[in-house]
């Protein structure tokens, strides 16, 4: 499947043309209807994307969120500043000549940060997230995608609790389009089931990999 088949905007299409194909997950989340409404809810169905590092799961948020912004804003949640850094630069350059904002926000976790409210999309971390929600934001009913990176970390015990809680409330409130993204998650299933979404599972690598065991000074491959 081409980019260029995608009923997404040209700046999209054109801001990827160094990738005309598709990759697998990709090419599964599109057939797994990540683009179309649910006829019977005209709701936007949401996806567990399941695969390896580097096979393309960013892209797959960025189709949905182009695809959001125009009917409503989009959150991209992370678990970590640096990479709240990274996405907001890499968003940034994708929406540059667009009439689309975009926005990052990572502490000031006692504020409502207002300012946001002017922007279409959001690279929050889990916690500030948390703390809008918390201070009653009046936007969020504008929130029509929230993509979260990382997802397996809902099992770590420090950052786990706070993303659990924040995915609740937003599916009771608002009933968003979510698209989960990993790389590791040891329970697809279960965690599909419980974020009301399609699982959707490929295993190709752009780059192979090889393993091994490395012990007292030795590598020996397997």
């Amino acid at each position: 499947m081409l980019i260029q088949e995608l009923p997404l905007p040209n700046y999209f299409k054109e801001h990827y043309t160094k990738f005309p194909s598709l990759t697998p997950i990709q090419e599964k989340a599109v057939i797994a209807g990540l683009l179309e409404q649910d006829p019977s809810n005209y709701a936007l169905s949401s996806q567990l994307i399941c695969a390896p590092t580097a096979s393309g799961k960013t892209l797959v948020a960025s189709m949905a969120i182009v695809n959001t912004l125009g009917k409503g804003k989009a959150i991209y949640l992370v678990p970590l500043r640096a990479l709240a850094n990274e996405k907001y630069k890499e968003f940034k350059s994708l929406f540059e000549n667009t009439e689309y904002k975009v926005a990052m926000s990572t502490g000031d976790m006692d504020s409502s940060s207002p300012y946001l409210s002017q922007n279409d999309l959001l690279v929050l971390t889990t916690e500030k997230l948390d703390s809008l929600m918390r201070h009653n934001v009046s936007w969020l009913s504008e929130v029509k995608l929230v993509v979260i990176d990382e997802i397996h970390l809902l099992n770590d015990a420090s950052r786990g609790p706070t993303l659990e809680i924040v995915l609740t409330i937003l599916k009771d409130r608002i009933q968003p389009q979510l698209i989960g993204l990993s790389a590791t998650i040891g329970n697809p299933k279960a965690l599909a089931s419980w974020l009301d979404s399609k699982l959707v599972i490929d295993t190709w690598r752009p780059v192979k990999l090889h393993k091994g065991i490395f012990m007292d000074g030795e590598l020996e491959m397997y």
